[in-house]
């Protein structure tokens, strides 16, 4: 009987000029463990038409055939480091080359059939710190969820990064904090030097030994920061299970996300999680994130945070280590509270992808979509490196009807993109290109064809993934439910990138055009009854049933869906012969609903509304979920919305909150938050409010977040203010544009004349 795994880091290193798969994992018994096999080759495919040009390597023959149904011979080489000089030679021959891009221990992974967890069944031997280590085993796939050992910590430093102060660790372990400094501190261990300080925490890591290391920004300042101190101190910076310095990568795409390479350990940076997960922030600090998920936050407050940093550690040091101890706690309770550790271990098992790596969406489908096509005898494209973006189409966005609505019906086409993957067969490997002789055509409703004769592998999927979806939700399993839903809902984004293998813009094209169908035959149905349709969005329908009471207009929700959904699934057999296995959901009622206008304009706005649902107001795309307007102007649209939904009067409202204003008692609601995208010298032509700001804070750091107040010598830096809030910027720019937008639906009511601001322009 075997042992059950789940792999931590897969890669590969060369032992005696072969290439040796190192698996390193964490196994149901507790013990970590490196599953090791040097049995295994690299491999690629080429034409079987083109064997003879293929010089100097093995080329077997093998039962595989590509989309387009040629046959394919299969070469295998010594070392993946081969690979990409051999198929460069090749295709510069004009020889096209199938998955000779993957990487070498995930093909190892997909040919066993193991997603994240397997049994391992072999002799094995015991090493300090790896565990059990297997040579060749018997490896297969398995089902099992691990529950793994999480450690957050988190460094402190002087202002600019150059030296170290303390280190905090909570979760594995227990709790530690390690100062320097020349006598005890309370609570803390204290040691000589930056030395002292990082062996001290590389043999916590290893003595408490964590499957997942974790932190706030922690790939892209503790450690790096660490491992300068360390090789400063002449230390080797080695916190996986095996001897191997910690490696500082950037993915390459779009994200250019860091990751951070250990040997048996992944680190999985919170700020990172949070930020690619279903929670929306104002930003994306560890005080916000505290704040708004736990109901606490940092110990120091965010304004002065580097001088009270510094100050505590010169004068009261007991305090800078609460403060850094707190820090640790709160990514771990954040991680805790919000379960982003256990989604993230449901992603790796869904698609096989290492841990750090899930959010990497064209991996993780790519990962699946290969072991598939094997399945099925068929082998896929490599990435072809020449491929450039093209234009996709987007969903359809309805021109919406602005007002103040009583009672408006949300419906949703559930999941609309892989709905129609299933349904009109949509699949790189099915497409049929315009005029190719194919005997069964699946048309959609762009015009693009896919064959009938075999279903395709996207098709395949999308019905798995739903039926695993549907299970999830009837055990109560909602990690495991969103984890499938995020995974869904990736399919349609592989097609429209140049850097994946199923690259295909008119695949791509073929399922947004057919959403737009989809939405306008349902809007046009809902028209039909009678009803109008005040706004839509890809896959939604906002529909005025003309009905005042919630309960009644709640039951002509669900008899409306109904209907529609049946008169789509009739019209898409009709026209196209196929089934429908599009969902329609009655998705909520809007007790009250605001559509604005476009700022300047009469016409609707998109991606801008505001609904009640019973006592609980929703935004979407309004300023009081933009991280750029201020937090008095946010919390001045969301108090606003409530009087006029509640049919109060929002004369008193608007009069109080402007005298307060004026009165300096809201000057803590006035601070800006905005990013420094470009170095400060490269504004030339305009300069933003916030580069302004940032060239008085000094410094030129991109990606950092700008607080400034615009006060009356301008915009300035919280921590540098100089003069007193300029008020009326904040009345004319951020509270008058959103009240107007808002009164322009209520009559009596003019936010200028409340303000004063008409009697001010008199004047002049």
């Amino acid at each position: 009987m075997g042992e059950r795994g789940f792999v931590l880091t897969p890669t590969y290193r060369t032992v005696g000029g072969r290439p040796q798969v190192q698996l390193f994992t964490i196994l149901e018994c507790g013990e970590p463990a490196l599953v090791t096999d040097d049995r295994f080759r690299p491999y690629f495919f080429v034409p079987e038409e083109a064997v003879a040009r293929v010089e100097g390597v093995v080329v077997r023959p093998v039962a595989l055939r590509t989309f387009d149904d040629r046959a394919v011979a299969r070469v295998d080489v010594d070392l993946p480091g081969d690979v990409p000089a051999i198929r460069s030679r090749l295709m510069a021959a004009g020889v096209p080359c199938f998955e000779s891009d993957v990487r070498f221990a995930y093909r190892y992974l997909i040919d066993r059939g193991v997603r994240g967890a397997f049994e391992v069944d072999g002799p094995f031997e015991r090493r300090p710190g790896l565990g059990r280590v297997y040579a060749n085993p018997r490896l297969a796939p398995a089902q099992w969820v691990p529950a793994l050992r999480v450690l957050s910590f988190d460094i402190e430093t002087s202002p600019d990064a150059a030296r170290l102060y303390s280190i905090a660790c909570a979760g594995a372990g227990g709790e530690h904090v390690w100062l320097i400094g020349p006598a005890p501190v309370e609570g803390a261990t204290v040691v000589a030097d930056e030395r002292a300080l990082v062996r001290a925490f590389v043999a916590h890591v290893r003595a408490s030994d964590p499957d997942v290391l974790t932190g706030w920004n922690v790939t892209d300042f503790d450690l790096p920061v660490l491992q300068r101190a360390a090789r400063g101190a002449g230390l080797r910076f080695a916190i996986g299970r095996d001897d191997e310095e910690a490696d500082f990568q950037r993915e390459r795409g779009f994200t250019r996300e860091s990751r951070v390479l250990l040997n048996g350990r992944v680190v999985l940076d919170g700020l990172a999680l949070v930020r690619s997960s279903y929670l929306r922030l104002d930003d994306y600090r560890l005080e916000t994130a505290a704040q708004t998920i736990l109901g606490r936050g940092k110990l120091f407050g965010p304004d002065h945070r580097a001088t009270e940093i510094e100050s505590a550690y010169r004068e009261t040091p007991e305090r800078l280590v609460a403060y850094n101890l707190e820090d640790a706690r709160l990514v771990l309770d954040l991680l805790r509270a919000t379960e982003l550790v256990e989604l993230t271990v449901r992603r790796s098992l869904s698609t096989g992808m290492q841990l750090d790596r899930v959010s990497a969406q064209i991996a993780a489908i790519d990962s699946l979509y290969l072991r598939a096509a094997r399945a099925r005898g068929r082998v896929a494209p490599s990435v072809d490196p020449e491929a450039t973006a093209a234009g996709i189409a987007g969903g359809l966005v309805l021109d919406s009807r602005p007002g103040l609505y009583r009672n408006i019906l949300v419906f949703d086409f559930r999941s609309l993109y892989p709905s129609l993957i299933r349904t009109f067969n949509i699949d790189p490997m099915t497409f049929v290109p315009p005029g190719a002789a194919t005997a069964r055509v699946q048309c959609t409703p762009s015009g693009a064809g896919f064959r009938l004769d075999e279903e395709g592998i996207l098709p395949a999927l999308v019905a798995r993934l739903w039926e695993e979806r549907s299970a999830c939700k009837a055990r109560g399993d909602a990690i495991g439910s969103q984890a499938t839903k995020i995974l869904m809902n990736s399919l349609f984004g592989v097609l429209g990138s140049p850097v994946s293998r199923l690259f295909s813009p008119p695949v791509a094209n073929a399922i947004t055009a057919s959403g737009r169908w989809v939405i306008e035959q349902a809007a046009a149905h809902v028209r039909s009854l009678g009803y109008a349709v005040i706004y839509g969005d890809t896959d939604s329908l906002f529909v005025d049933c003309g009905e005042d009471d919630t309960n009644r207009a709640r039951e002509r929700g669900e008899a409306l869906r109904d209907a529609v959904a049946a008169a789509v699934a009739r019209v898409v057999t009709a026209e196209f012969g196929c089934a429908s296995h599009l969902e329609l959901e009655f998705e909520k009622v809007y007790d009250r609903f605001f559509m604005p206008e476009v700022r300047g304009g009469q016409a609707g706005s998109k991606k801008r509304y505001a609904g009640m649902v019973g006592e609980r107001l929703e935004l979407v795309g309004l300023e009081a979920v933009r991280r750029d307007w201020s937090s008095v102007a946010r919390r001045f649209q969301r108090e606003l919305l409530a009087l006029v939904f509640a049919d109060q009067p929002v004369e008193a409202f608007i009069v109080a909150t402007l005298a307060a204003l004026r009165a300096g008692t809201l000057d803590a609601e006035l601070v800006y938050r905005r990013t420094v995208r470009k170095p400060l010298e490269s504004y030339t032509r305009t300069t933003p409010p916030h580069v302004k700001a940032a060239r008085k804070q000094g410094g030129d750091d991109r990606g950092r977040i700008i607080r400034y107040v615009v006060t009356r010598a301008g915009p300035e830096p919280v921590d540098a203010l100089t003069a007193a809030p300029d008020y009326d910027h904040y009345i004319e720019a951020q509270l008058q544009p959103i009240a107007e937008a808002i009164l322009r639906f209520v009559p009596g009511v003019d936010f200028a004349a409340l303000a004063g601001l008409r009697r001010q322009l008199s004047l002049f």
